[in-house]
């Protein structure tokens, strides 16, 4: 499995980054993976590979780059609830320094470069994200209507917020289809009524789903959140999304 460092130019910077793609050459469709809070590590890099395996151009930008490059923090192997908060507590300013404008300035900056790297095809994006990267991902489809067409988020945060311009605001030039996979602890009813509201005003093909059994997080092996039937059910939905949008060749 090829896989490479990358520079990524950004109007504030350059952001390293992971990229994972099929082996035998030949141009594949893109995909864009944002990381959960804490950043860009082997668990997704892991990942970027294991879809990358099923014929898709994988690439994981560091989101904190404009602090220096990954890693930030030196993770423990296994983040458990015992040192999560003081981890997460590293990593909270970070991702409070992320306004809306600053997320699409990136966004454009990583669509951009996947694009353009001679690997990817010429069709739509996907885009995934983990955690607080699924809000990532909302906006930057919500932002490039015809770049992208399928967008996937997996224990999301922060989709629906009092601020006024919560990713669940802004879906009115939407066309993406969607997939989210909520941990049962990630939203109050009222909040997940908003967002499936929203996202029907949009008029777009979408699955909102609460996976039983689980914590915020579980998708990711070095947490004691993970859950690894509900990893599984991530991959057969997020494979049949990516397949249904993108396809492969």
């Amino acid at each position: 499995m090829p896989t490479k460092t990358l520079r990524v130019p950004t109007p504030d910077g350059r952001a390293d980054a992971f990229a994972a793609f099929p082996d035998g050459g030949g141009r594949h469709p893109g995909v864009l993976m944002y990381t959960d809070a804490f950043g860009l590590r082997p668990e997704l890099e892991d990942k970027a590979r294991e879809l990358a395996g099923h014929g898709y151009y994988v690439l994981v930008p560091h989101l904190y780059y404009r602090h220096g490059p990954a890693p930030l923090v030196e993770l423990p192997a296994h983040i458990g609830e015992d040192v999560r908060p003081a981890v997460i507590a590293r990593f909270l300013p970070w991702i409070a320094e992320h306004t809306g404008e600053r997320i699409l300035r990136d966004a454009d900056a990583y669509l951009g470069f996947l694009a353009g790297r001679p690997e990817v095809g010429a069709g739509p994006a996907g885009v995934i994200g983990y955690c607080w990267g699924a809000a990532l991902a909302l906006r930057t489809a919500a932002a490039h209507p015809g770049r992208v067409a399928a967008v996937a988020g997996f224990h999301p945060g922060f989709l629906v917020t009092d601020a006024p311009d919560s990713p669940h605001r802004l879906l009115r030039d939407l066309t993406a289809e969607v997939h989210l996979s909520l941990a049962e602890n990630d939203m109050t009813p009222e909040a997940l009524d908003e967002l499936t509201r929203a996202l029907d005003a949009a008029g777009v093909a979408r699955t909102v789903e609460i996976c039983p059994g689980t914590l915020h997080g579980y998708t990711m092996s070095d947490t004691d959140a993970f859950h690894p039937a509900a990893l599984r059910r991530h991959w057969e939905g997020l494979l049949a999304l990516l397949d249904r949008n993108l396809g492969v060749d």
